[in-house]
C-alpha cells in the first residue's frame, strides 16, 4: 500500500515556552495533514529551539541547555503526542534528549494517531553531542510495524554507517527516516550522501528532515543548514540520481512525496543490479598488502 510522506524543513526560532512549541508543532502537523500526508518526518532536535527560554537566559551553556531541555521532556513529549492525536496521523517529531537510567539519550519517538508511542535512540554520537552534552549512545536500531509495512529510524549521524541502516533493512523495513540536525553544508552532505547510499545499496527509501536557520540565543540551534529530501534507489523506474523528491537548500517547509514499496520489490528483483540481494553474507575479509613482482 503506497504511503503519502510529509518530510518538513523546519524553521528554527525563538521559541518561549512549551506551549508555544506545541502550536508551532501542530501549524506544521495541520500542513501536512492537509497537504494528503500519512505520515510526517521532522528533524532532529528541533524541539531544542525551546531550551534557551527553559534554561532562562538568553545564552546558556550546552550543559544548562541540554538540563532544561531534559526536565521537560515528558510535557514535550506529550506535545508531541497531542499533535498526533488531534490530526489523525503518523507523526515521526525528530528527536528529544531524554533521560535512560543514569545517562541521556536522543531519543526519537515514533507516534500513532491513537497516541501510541515507540522510540529508537541515536546510536552514535557526533562530537558535539559527546564532547559538549555528554549525550550517550542509546538502544541499538529497531524496526516499526506500521500499515505501510516496517519501517525504521536511523538519525542523523547514524544514517553514515552502513550497518546500522542494514540491521533496519534485514529486519524488514522498506524505509527509513532520517531526522537531521547540521550547522554547516559539510555536516548536512555527509548525512545527505550517507542517505543516498543507504538508498542505493538497500534498494529502499530514505527520507531526510533537517533543521534550518537558527538564533544566536541557542547553544544547539544557532546556526542550522540542508534541505529535506527523499531519496530511492539508483536503478530502473527511479531517477538517474535516486532523487524522489527534494526542495532546495536551506528552504524551509514540506516535501510530500508517494512511496510504494511495490517499486522497491520489482527493482529488487529485476533492476540492472541487484545490491540489496549482493549485500555480503559474512564480513569482508581482511585487506592484505599485494606483492609487486
Amino acid at each position: 500500500m503506497p504511503l503519502t510522506l510529509a518530510a518538513l524543513a523546519w524553521p528554527v526560532e525563538p521559541t518561549a515556552s512549551v506551549a508555544a512549541y506545541a502550536a508551532k508543532l501542530g501549524h506544521w502537523v495541520a500542513a501536512a495533514k492537509a497537504g494528503g500526508a500519512d505520515l510526517v518526518l521532522m528533524p532532529e532536535y528541533a524541539c531544542v529551539e525551546l531550551g534557551a527560554a527553559l534554561a532562562g537566559r538568553n545564552a546558556p551553556d550546552a550543559g544548562t541547555e541540554l538540563r532544561a531541555m531534559v526536565e521537560a521532556s515528558d510535557a514535550i513529549l506529550a506535545a508531541m503526542r497531542g499533535a498526533a492525536m488531534r490530526h489523525g496521523i503518523w507523526l515521526q517529531p525528530g528527536t528529544l534528549p531524554m533521560r535512560a537510567g543514569d545517562t541521556i539519550v536522543n531519543r526519537a519517538p515514533l507516534i500513532a494517531p491513537d497516541g501510541r508511542v515507540a522510540m529508537q535512540d541515536k546510536c552514535r554520537m557526533t562530537r558535539f553531542e559527546t564532547e559538549h552534552w555528554g549525550v550517550s549512545s542509546g538502544a541499538p536500531p529497531q524496526v516499526f510495524e506500521t500499515p505501510w509495512g516496517v519501517i525504521g529510524i536511523a538519525v542523523c549521524y547514524d544514517a553514515e554507517f552502513p550497518d546500522l541502516v542494514r540491521a533496519q533493512v534485514e529486519a524488514g523495513a522498506w524505509l527509513i527516516l532520517v531526522p537531521t540536525c547540521t550547522d554547516t553544508g559539510h555536516g548536512f552532505n555527509r548525512v545527505r550522501i550517507g542517505a543516498q547510499a543507504r538508498a542505493m545499496e538497500n534498494q529502499c527509501f530514505i527520507a531526510v528532515a533537517p533543521t534550518l536557520g537558527g538564533f544566536e540565543g541557542s547553544v544547539a540551534l544557532d546556526e542550522n543548514h540542508g534541505a529535506a529530501g527523499i531519496y530511492g534507489p539508483v536503478d530502473r523506474g527511479f531517477s538517474a540520481d535516486g532523487v524522489v523528491a527534494e526542495l532546495a537548500y536551506d528552504t524551509p517547509g514540506l516535501l510530500f512525496a508517494a512511496l510504494d514499496p511495490a517499486q522497491l520489490e520489482a527493482v529488487r528483483a529485476d533492476g540492472a543490479v541487484r545490491n540489496h540481494r549482493d549485500w555480503p553474507a559474512e564480513p569482508a575479509p581482511r585487506s592484505t598488502l599485494a606483492v609487486f613482482a
